[in-house]
């Protein structure tokens, strides 16, 4: 059984379903307690847990909102002591329709950047308090493969995901003194629920997606734990500011 993480406080942005749901579920068998954070229903998510007597709670929360942030952390606190993880894994891509970039309303453009980007900056910013506080940390956010490929007809999308790694290796620098490491995961196409009933990222995309790995298979979330309870974990102690891409070796830097 893995313990790394007991008694660990971990909040999951976006846990309510797909990857994050599945992190959630990881961090808590690695010993965390763990905050489904969500505008989705993530109760469901979090009683499960109990039932394997697992600590689990779940906070709605809009990660574009400052106050609904606030309040997750401050809740997070009042009920479990203190913010250890934060994991930023919300964002707007299961349900994005591929096009050209010409085609992308500036509706939409903003949508997904304030969500992406401005989130996982707002979440960052409001643990900062707890975690400078007790001089440790972790932070990981989720980037993705498209940034480093420049991959067509997501533009908006691939450019939030520059930024998130860009803004993961500024966050080590400035978090580094006080003891708090920031990395990111950078997955290749992953079948969560949510992308398997999306047309666009099914058939020609996902076999695309596979014939470009050396390891030829579909990826699921299952495949980033092992990577992520590391990020977490004590073992990565001096591991700050590196985006880890797990895509079966899509992706070789």
């Amino acid at each position: 059984m893995d313990t790394r993480l007991k008694d660990k406080v971990a909040i999951v942005t976006g846990g309510a379903r797909g990857i994050g749901a599945v992190f959630c579920a990881g961090l808590a068998a690695a010993g965390a307690k763990v905050v489904v954070a969500d505008v989705l229903d993530g109760s469901a998510i979090a009683e499960r847990l109990g039932e394997r007597q697992l600590s689990s709670l779940y906070l709605r929360t809009d990660v574009t909102s400052k106050a609904s942030v606030e309040n997750l952390v401050a809740e997070t606190v009042r009920a479990f002591g203190a913010v250890d993880i934060l994991v930023n894994n919300a964002a707007l891509f299961a349900d994005l329709h591929t096009k050209p970039f010409q085609e992308i309303s500036e509706d939409e453009w903003d949508r997904v950047m304030t969500v992406n980007v401005r989130g996982t900056f707002q979440c960052a910013k409001a643990v900062a308090p707890v975690m400078i506080g007790r001089k440790k940390g972790r932070i990981v956010n989720m980037a993705s493969g498209t940034a480093f490929k420049g991959t067509p007809n997501l533009l908006h999308y691939v450019a939030s995901k520059g930024a998130v790694v860009s803004m993961t290796r500024s966050l080590a620098r400035e978090f580094g003194p006080h003891n708090i490491c920031v990395n990111a995961i950078a997955p290749g196409l992953t079948m969560s629920e949510a992308v398997v009933d999306n047309p666009d990222w099914t058939g020609a995309a996902s076999s695309a997606g596979i014939a470009a790995r050396a390891i030829q298979r579909a990826e699921v979330p299952a495949d980033l734990i092992s990577t992520l309870i590391y990020l977490c974990s004590d073992d990565s102690n001096f591991v700050t500011g590196q985006t880890v891409s797990v895509d079966g070796g899509a992706l070789m830097r």
